[in-house]
Order: C-alpha cells, then sequence, then structure tokens
C-alpha cells in the first residue's frame, strides 16, 4: 500500500468517526438507563421493560374494551356508563337464544339477529371457498415464468391498498341503475338491470366485491409460500416425468399446506367479521338480504334511536366465541393431518 492510498484511508476513517460521533453520543444516552435496567433486573427484566409499552397499550385499548364488553351483555336499559345500567344477568342472551326452531329466523324473538347470523353463514361458506380456491389458482399462475410478471402481481395487490369505503363506493358507482356496468349492457341491447335491489344479485355483488378487494393478499401469502418450496423437488419430478397433475397433489399442496391454513384462518375471521365494504354498497339491503352480523352489532348498540348496547354486547360475545370454535376446528384439523403424515 502506497503512502498516499494509506492517508486517503485515514482521512475516510476520521471522516467517518466524525460522522457517527453524534450516533455514538446518542446510543451511549440510551445504553445509560438499559445498563441500569440490567443491572438491578437482569436480563429477563430488561425484556419485560421492553415489552412493557406495548403490553400497557393492548391492556388497554384491547383487554379493557373486551372486558367491559362482557359486563355490558349482563346489563341492561339505555343508560351509556357502567354504574347507571341495570345488571339483567343472562336475559340478553336468551333474548338472542330464544328461538322455536333456529332454521327460521321469523321464529326467533330477535329476528333480525338470525337473519343476520344466517346471512354470514352463508357468506362466510362461499365467500371463503371461493377466495381460498381463486387466490391459489392466481398464485399459481403468478409464480410461473411469464413477461411483465412483476407488473401482473402488482396489479392483482392493487385492490388491497385501497380503503374498503373506497373500493365500494367505487363498485357502487358501476352497479348503480345508471352506472358504468348498466351503460355498457345498454350498448348490447340489454335492459338495464336492478344489480343492489334484487336480493340474489345485492349478496353475489358481495361476495364478489369481497374477493375482489382481498384476493391480493391472500395471493400474496400463497405466493411466498410457492417460493419457499425446493426447485429441487419440481427438477426431479420433471425429469421423472411426473404429470403436472400429480405434482400439484402430490408435491406443492402438502408443502403449500401450512401457508393455506394461514390464509383459511384469515380469511375465516375476516368473512365473519365483514362490515365496512358491504354496508357502504348495500346498507344490509334490500331489507335484510346483505344484513351481516357486524352490521347488526353496529345497529343495535350505536345507530339506533333507541340503543341497546346489552343486546349488541351479548351478540359480539356470542360471535366471538364462533371464531374461537372456527379456529380451534381448523388448528386441530392441522394438527391431525401432520399427525397422520408423521406416521
Amino acid at each position: 500500500m502506497t503512502v498516499e492510498s494509506s492517508s486517503e484511508a485515514a482521512v475516510s476513517s476520521r471522516i467517518a468517526g466524525i460522522l457517527l460521533a453524534p450516533l455514538r453520543w446518542a446510543m451511549g444516552l440510551i445504553d445509560l438507563p438499559m445498563s441500569w435496567v440490567q443491572r438491578r433486573l437482569g436480563t429477563g427484566g430488561v425484556v419485560a421493560a421492553m415489552l412493557a409499552p406495548n403490553m400497557l397499550i393492548f391492556g388497554v385499548f384491547v383487554l379493557f374494551p373486551m372486558f367491559l364488553n362482557v359486563l355490558y351483555s349482563f346489563t341492561g336499559g339505555g343508560a351509556l356508563f357502567l354504574e347507571s345500567r341495570v345488571f339483567v344477568g343472562t336475559e340478553q342472551y336468551e333474548t338472542l337464544l330464544d328461538c322455536r326452531t333456529y332454521l327460521d329466523p321469523a321464529s326467533c324473538r330477535e329476528d333480525r339477529f338470525w337473519r343476520a347470523a344466517g346471512n354470514t353463514a352463508f357468506f362466510v361458506i362461499v365467500q371463503v371457498v371461493l377466495l381460498v380456491l381463486v387466490s391459489l389458482i392466481t398464485a399459481l399462475v403468478l409464480n410461473r415464468e411469464m413477461r411483465a410478471r412483476g407488473f401482473w402481481r402488482a396489479v392483482f395487490f392493487f385492490p388491497v391498498l385501497l380503503s374498503p369505503v373506497v373500493v365500494a363506493l367505487i363498485w357502487k358507482w358501476i352497479l348503480q341503475r345508471n352506472g358504468l356496468l348498466n351503460a355498457a349492457l345498454a350498448q348490447v341491447g340489454v335492459e338495464p338491470v336492478l344489480w343492489l335491489v334484487d336480493r340474489n344479485w345485492a349478496m353475489f355483488w358481495a361476495i364478489f366485491l369481497s374477493i375482489w378487494a382481498h384476493l391480493g393478499f391472500y395471493t400474496l401469502i400463497l405466493l411466498a409460500g410457492l417460493q419457499a418450496i425446493p426447485a429441487d423437488l419440481y427438477e426431479a419430478a420433471e425429469m421423472d416425468g411426473t404429470p403436472r397433475s400429480r405434482v400439484l397433489a402430490r408435491i406443492t399442496l402438502p408443502l403449500l399446506w401450512p401457508s393455506l391454513v394461514v390464509v383459511i384462518l384469515l380469511a375465516l375471521i375476516r368473512a365473519v367479521q365483514v362490515f365496512d365494504e358491504v354496508f357502504v354498497l348495500t346498507g344490509g339491503g334490500p331489507g335484510s338480504a346483505t344484513l351481516f352480523l357486524v352490521q347488526y352489532i353496529y345497529e343495535t348498540g350505536l345507530a339506533q334511536q333507541v340503543r341497546n348496547l346489552g343486546l349488541a354486547s351479548a351478540a359480539s360475545i356470542l360471535m366471538a366465541l364462533v371464531l374461537v370454535v372456527l379456529t380451534l376446528i381448523q388448528l386441530s384439523a392441522t394438527a391431525w393431518r401432520e399427525r397422520r403424515e408423521k406416521r
């Protein structure tokens, strides 16, 4: 190394030291309280101290409201504050569950709750199955070599970046009587269709809108799972002349199963909690055709002139229990599958 190069290196090192001096000073200030905590509480104490702010926020904004919600479900009356409400025990739950037959909402004391529950069950079954299937097909296509693959991935993910309200307003503009879709149909001589007034079409478009808005998110999860599968397996299958259908059934789907479990769980939870985009699109109508559980809870507890916070809280507790049961069933099925594969 020449004298000139060594002097340049020394100058560069000195400049770097000057530029990094404020950062080192700041890190030293941060290290002082952390060193004190570590000496006093040990390594575990440092971890607890780092987690404490997050746990405090979680407790204040998640656990405490959940606890309040449970308390409200055992009270009645129109008062807002808990101290002014009347304890009624399980009366709110009895009101919701009072039915001659649960398959006929008209026979129930709180028929709107059961209509919302029936609509939600239908929506969850159809939407989740179609969403997972379409997401899987889309991920398989986007995982292949093609021109402008990055562009197409961005196109499918773009709706996820939009607000659900914006998405619903766009499709409401397209589907209204004088909207874009009816204008296109008029060009080929088809009479305008009241897409959002007909009960069957309203549910169809609610499901379609939800799939269109969230497809990119679940496709991204499955695409990451596909890219984690070793390419050697596909090369070996290709050398053996294995048909693509067999490769899909014996290699891709089994190795993609953990990602599929995540997609199914997230899709189930989101589908049960569907509200914003459908509320903006149809308002729960026509009638109660697209009334779902979260909208029922919102209207019962907040939107009606005579608010029933206790009944809304009880409905939300029942919905949460359904979500817990669905999650446990899915996790149990996954654990059983893993045990079976290990045998």
